[in-house]
This record gives C-alpha cells, sequence and structure tokens, in this order.
C-alpha cells in the first residue's frame, strides 16, 4: 500500500462511489478502481462492501481508513519540517578545502558571515588526491576543489563552479640569478633543482610540460604538497617551485615569476551534489564562497608581479 492508496480509500468512505472520488482527485474512475484493486491485494480481509448504489467500507476499511488519516497527517507534518528545513536561512553548511583553498577561502568565509543570522559553518581542511574531491561531496555540502586547467573536468555525478582561474608561477629567493627576469621560459628553469607535490596532486602535471617544452628532464629534488612549507624551502634554496599567485601569502623572501610556454593554471572549484543548493543556506555560502574568490582575486597592496624585478607582490 502506499499513500495515494490509503487517500483514495478515505474518500472513497467519505464520498460513497468511486466516480464521486475519481471527480474529487481529478482523475478517471477507472484509476481509482486499479488502486483499489491494488490495495485490497495487498489486505487479507475485504475493505468495502456494496450497500445498494453506494460503495461503502467494511470495519475493515474503516480502520485501515482512519489510519490513513494519521498517515497523511504525519506526511504532511513531514513536508513541512523539510520545507522548513530547506527555507532555513542558518543551518548549519559543512565545507570542505585543500590547504591553500582553506587558508584563502575560510577566513574570508568566517568574517562575512559572523555578524549574520546566516549559516552556521563547519569547516574541514581536506588533502586529497585530485580525483577524490568529488567522493567528498558525500560528507560535506559544498567541496572546495582544484584542478588544472587542461585536465578532464569534474565528473557529472557533481555540480562545479568555477571560483577561480589562479595562475601558477615560478617561486624563486629574491636573490636568484633568475630573479632579474621578468617573465620566464620552461629552458629558463630546466636545470634547476624542484620542489613539487606528491604524483596524484595537482601541479605534478605542469612540471611534466616543462620538462616536454624544454626538451629535458627536471629535476625532482623534494616532494611537499602544503605550498606554506614549500614557500620556506625554496626561500631555504631548496630549489624552485610553483607557487599560485592570489591563494598563498606572500613570502617576504621569495619572488614570483610568471612563465611562459606551458599552461599553468589552476581552476579552483566548489564541488557539490545537485540536491545540496536546494537548501537556503547552502546558496548563501555558495555565494559567499563567489564573493570571496573576488576578494582573493584582486586583493589590496598587491601589485603587477611582472614589473617587480626584486620584490613580487599579488
Amino acid at each position: 500500500m502506499d499513500e495515494r492508496q490509503l487517500r483514495i480509500l478515505r474518500e472513497l468512505g467519505e464520498l460513497g462511489s468511486v466516480t464521486a472520488v475519481a471527480e474529487a482527485l481529478l482523475v478517471t474512475p477507472s484509476a481509482i478502481s486499479q488502486q483499489l484493486r491494488l490495495l485490497q491485494r495487498a489486505i487479507p480481509v475485504p475493505l468495502t462492501e456494496r450497500q445498494g448504489r453506494r460503495l461503502a467500507l467494511t470495519d475493515a476499511g474503516q480502520a485501515l481508513a482512519g489510519a490513513a488519516i494519521e498517515v497523511e497527517t504525519a506526511l504532511e507534518r513531514a513536508r513541512h519540517t523539510v520545507a522548513e528545513f530547506v527555507d532555513r536561512p542558518d543551518g548549519e553548511v559543512s565545507v570542505a578545502a585543500f590547504h591553500s583553498g582553506a587558508s584563502a577561502f575560510f577566513p574570508l568565509l568566517l568574517r562575512a558571515l559572523a555578524a549574520t543570522d546566516g549559516p552556521r559553518l563547519s569547516l574541514a581542511d581536506a588533502d586529497v588526491t585530485q580525483d577524490d574531491f568529488p567522493q567528498l561531496t558525500r560528507e560535506y555540502d559544498l567541496v572546495l576543489a582544484h584542478r588544472l586547467e587542461h585536465t578532464p573536468g569534474w565528473p557529472r555525478t557533481v555540480t562545479a563552479t568555477t571560483l577561480l582561474r589562479e595562475p601558477l608561477d615560478v617561486a624563486m629567493p629574491a636573490d636568484h640569478p633568475l630573479a632579474v627576469k621578468r617573465r620566464l621560459t620552461p629552458r629558463d628553469v630546466a636545470d634547476q633543482p624542484w620542489i613539487t607535490a606528491h604524483e596524484g596532486f595537482p601541479v605534478v602535471a605542469t612540471l611534466d610540460a616543462i620538462a616536454t617544452a624544454a626538451g629535458r628532464r627536471l629535476r625532482l629534488a623534494h616532494r611537499i604538497n602544503e605550498f606554506t612549507v614549500v614557500a620556506e624551502a625554496v626561500a631555504a634554496g631548496g630549489g624552485l617551485a610553483l607557487l599560485p599567485r592570489w591563494t598563498v601569502r606572500p613570502h617576504p623572501a621569495l619572488v614570483l615569476r610568471p612563465l611562459s610556454g606551458v599552461r599553468a593554471r589552476r581552476h579552483i572549484d566548489a564541488l557539490h551534489r545537485p540536491e545540496r543548493t536546494a537548501r537556503k543556506a547552502v546558496r548563501t555560502v555558495l555565494a559567499e564562497l563567489h564573493e570571496a574568490a573576488e576578494t582573493i582575486r584582486a586583493p589590496k597592496g598587491h601589485g603587477d608581479l611582472r614589473a617587480q624585478p626584486q620584490r613580487t607582490r599579488r
């Protein structure tokens, strides 16, 4: 039995004929009769009986019709509860992000929503490979993910909204011989030691592209995922590295230089399962992420890195 069949039985008890029930529910009499037959198959005793021209409910039918009222009441209460949950502006919204994304976006989100009656944030960092980001949408309402611009898009099981298309620049100590150049080529950097991420993480494929463009293998000296640690290693002379232009804080001992000849750019995307944005609170946080992206892309005090030979401001 289902909700529709129970409602038909309840209406039949009040109206007394299949035709009247059909008119009340805006369906055909044959559809009503079919649903009554299906319901009767699930019940071991008769639910209806003829009383002249009237189709009346038996005692069992009346008992089930009474239960139908309770079922409809409970379902209506459940629908109302869901509607309140969906429209509630201050519901909890969980957001996961990779480390540099979390560092850039989380403070802006917290400040933007701190003084409002809006969503309550539940934030988490997630250091996963590129292929594992979609799986996080099972646990979190929104997932900040990054991928290289030339890599395949996210699977259709998730909805993706691009927040930033962020250049990856070559980081080096301020006194490095290459720091005098305004722009670098793969040949300029091919004979340098490199600090890169572990396999499966974005950025690694860009070094492969640099090697291909330069016609030689690069020497990968260190494998470090966390960009703040990478910056310290570069400053200590551990090698060159690719660092995001906007989402990593400027390091006083480093300069960044743009790279020509390869596609050195990553997408920062907000991933979610389509049904998550049915909630007003989730839509509010997603809108704040877009506002945060605008702030990150044009931060105060960050000038044109290509015009500053000694110290980069992004």
